[in-house]
């Protein structure tokens, strides 16, 4: 599990989801070298779609990049194992190619309870699992031991998408453990990957997917002058897309930039403030 992958958004059209401008999102991710797309996540609203939605949004990534050279990370995560586990046996059975599960929020669960619903949550499938460590917005910490018992005794979980914000984090499971280290964090993509990760699930490459591959590919490869050289051009940016909660100034950059051709979030996400656009709008002529 590794390379250039992107956190979709999800757009909206009407209080609805609006699945020709999804469709064509993904198609862009395609063309500009993405390696996985990943929707129905953190940054595609999932907290706010119905499982209904959610379950549609998948199955358009699948049926989309279905043929192409880019995989499908599936969101499949959940406060609830049990709703976890049948967003992931979805995802299986309309041919995601892997899922990627948020730690179990809001309940705050001990390590144990994190082991153990990874454990029934990999154990219903046999599809490839990603775990996702993003405590800032979960209340929930998959520690470093627990993410290396679940890799040791759980053949089909392979990876974790590490958003602590904690390098030294990465280090120590690239150390301790042969599991893929994926960044979560665009600001520290390049001092993740130079430190052993293997990858990336970006917000930014949803504007900018092909400078996000080649930031991957070069520092795969061991270029990594290329990789850090892009990492610092795209510093301005990673900074102001995290000014708001995301997904709020994604979304709206989106919109600038033409992307998508209306600016709906769900509540309680709502447009950014003027302030935040002005900043937004002076970054973003730097890139487009």
């Amino acid at each position: 599990m590794q390379g250039a992958m992107t956190a979709l958004i999800t757009p909206f059209k009407d209080g609805k989801v609006d699945e020709e401008t999804y469709e064509r999102l993904i198609k862009r991710q395609i063309e500009n070298n993405i390696d996985w797309i990943v929707p129905v996540g953190t940054t595609g609203e999932s907290a706010t779609l119905t499982h209904d939605e959610h379950k549609r949004c998948i199955e358009i990534a699948v049926e989309v990049c279905k043929g192409s050279n880019t995989r499908v990370l599936a969101g499949a995560g959940s406060n609830s194992t049990y709703e976890a586990i049948d967003l992931a046996k979805f995802a299986e059975e309309k041919g995601a190619d892997a899922i990627l599960s948020v730690a179990p929020y809001y309940n705050k669960p001990t390590q144990k309870g994190i082991y153990e619903h990874y454990k029934a949550l990999a154990n219903s499938i046999e599809i490839p699992v990603v775990l996702y460590n993003v405590p800032g917005r979960t209340c929930s910490v998959i520690e470093v031991e627990t993410t290396i018992k679940l890799f040791n005794e759980i053949e089909n979980i392979v990876a974790i998408k590490e958003a602590s914000g904690k390098v030294e984090n990465v280090v120590a499971l690239c150390a301790k453990s042969g599991i893929s280290v994926i960044s979560g964090d665009d600001a520290i993509n390049y001092p993740i990957i130079a430190s052993g990760g293997k990858g990336t699930i970006s917000v930014s490459a949803n504007l900018l997917p092909k400078k996000i591959a080649k930031l991957v590919n070069a520092a795969l490869k061991g270029d990594f002058l290329t990789s850090r050289e892009i990492n610092e051009e795209l510093y301005d940016l990673n900074k102001v897309l995290f000014i708001e909660s995301n997904p709020i100034p994604i979304k709206f950059a989106m919109y600038e930039a033409g992307l998508i051709p209306s600016l709906e979030y769900r509540l309680p996400l709502t447009p950014p403030s003027k302030e935040s656009q002005e900043k937004i709008k002076k970054v973003l002529k730097k890139y487009l």
